[in-house]
């Protein structure tokens, strides 16, 4: 918090992600949303609206298990509420999901949507199926403000953060699409999450936090936290609270191992350096040999694929003997990107040379890069409109 006249400090990208571009429109029927509320701020919402507080328990309850055990968004569907108890839930309540203005279906089996929310901003969210496990990627953020140079999502500027029940609201529109009500723990297509989507969830902590304790519910949604995986580019002084207060698996965004190549590909290192990062992942709660943290590393031909550093990537992670693994992801490509991915014989040379000093260090597979879904391409297609298309669209929504 700033004290008397100190002058905010800067962070690389269009503005500080902290204070918000845009705050969240309420809803244009005036309704609550109950999606992404906590049990306490649910019962509160049906006191603060006339209901006695043993029956508000109660209703709570009842509405947490249809919402998040059974998906259901109508209220005259719950059967253990009364016919006179569901309209006045429909006056003045709702459970949503976000609108979908397009679902696209990539040949090797990815999916990806873009979403619509009630005030008009669009964001996107991926799920990636495979023979053990399907992972949905979440987005936190309108758009992004660390404008690392390799990833389409970071030449969007901010919009705004999303709410909790803008986050949750991703799981739930992916397991309507999977069908996978009500929930159960076996069987399930939908395995794990990683918030990897749109924006950095740090900037969003709060919104963050909220929404992971409500799928790890055992009440609900009820996935494990060892299922989750919470991916930053360095937000350093929000690691540990992320680690005590979530506690989900850990994944850095790391790109580079020398100061003037991160600075130019993650800029956020000019604020939070590499030392400091790689000191808050030794000290992030719970890291030990069996919940490794991820590196995350883009190879980017030419720039951070030589032999050199690979070898200063193990003598970095060997000196904060961090329980760590590498996954090397092969650049995916966009219209205007300032650089081409390795070949895959250097690929293949540097993960050699992390495997052989005992670090995990697999190649990522590219997945679903015919619909722009690969890891860094997320961007809306709302971003190639102009302002007054925009504008327009809104004022359609909104009427």
């Amino acid at each position: 918090m700033q004290t008397g006249s100190a002058a905010p400090m800067p962070i690389p990208g269009h503005f500080d992600p902290v204070p918000v571009a845009r705050a969240l429109a309420p809803r244009s029927d005036g309704r609550i949303d109950l999606l992404g509320l906590s049990k306490d701020d649910l019962r509160m919402a049906l006191e603060t609206s006339q209901l006695e507080p043993k029956q508000a328990k109660l209703r709570a309850k009842q509405l947490w298990h249809w919402i998040y055990n059974r998906g259901v968004t109508d209220f005259s569907l719950m059967t253990d509420i009364s016919k006179t108890m569901q309209p006045w839930l429909e006056q003045r309540f709702v459970i949503s999901r976000p609108q979908v203005v397009e679902a696209q279906v990539s040949t090797d089996g990815t999916r990806k949507w873009l979403l619509r929310s009630d005030d008009a901003q669009d964001y996107e969210m991926v799920f990636i199926p495979d023979a053990d496990r399907g992972t949905l990627c979440v987005s936190s953020q309108v758009g992004c403000t660390l404008n690392c140079r390799f990833c389409h999502t970071g030449t969007m500027r901010l919009v705004r953060n999303l709410t909790p029940g803008e986050i949750v609201g991703q799981v739930m529109l992916a397991r309507d699409s999977l069908g996978e009500w009500p929930s159960t723990p076996e069987g399930r297509m939908l395995t794990n999450i990683v918030m990897m989507g749109m924006g950095e969830p740090l900037y969003n902590f709060e919104s963050v936090r909220d929404a992971l304790k409500i799928v790890m519910d055992g009440d609900g949604l009820a996935l494990s936290k060892r299922r989750i995986t919470l991916s930053t580019s360095g937000v350093v002084p929000m690691m540990a609270r992320a680690g005590e207060e979530i506690g989900v698996n850990l994944a850095v965004s790391l790109h580079a191992v020398t100061k003037d190549v991160r600075d130019e590909i993650v800029p956020l290192n000019r604020k939070y350096g590499i030392e400091e990062l790689l000191q808050a992942c030794a000290d992030y709660p719970g890291a030990n040999n069996a919940r490794r943290i991820t590196f995350e590393y883009v190879m980017l031909r030419d720039k951070n694929d030589g032999d050199a550093d690979a070898r200063e990537l193990v003598r970095l992670i060997k000196q904060y003997k961090l329980p760590a693994k590498v996954n090397l992801i092969p650049f995916n490509p966009w219209p205007g990107a300032p650089y081409e991915c390795s070949t895959p014989e250097r690929i293949r040379a540097f993960s050699n040379i992390v495997f052989e000093a005992g670090i995990s260090a697999p190649t990522r597979t590219p997945r679903g890069r015919d619909i722009d879904a690969a890891c860094g391409q997320l961007k809306t297609a709302a971003e190639k409109k102009s302002r007054a298309e925009l504008d327009r669209q809104a004022e359609g929504v909104m009427r």
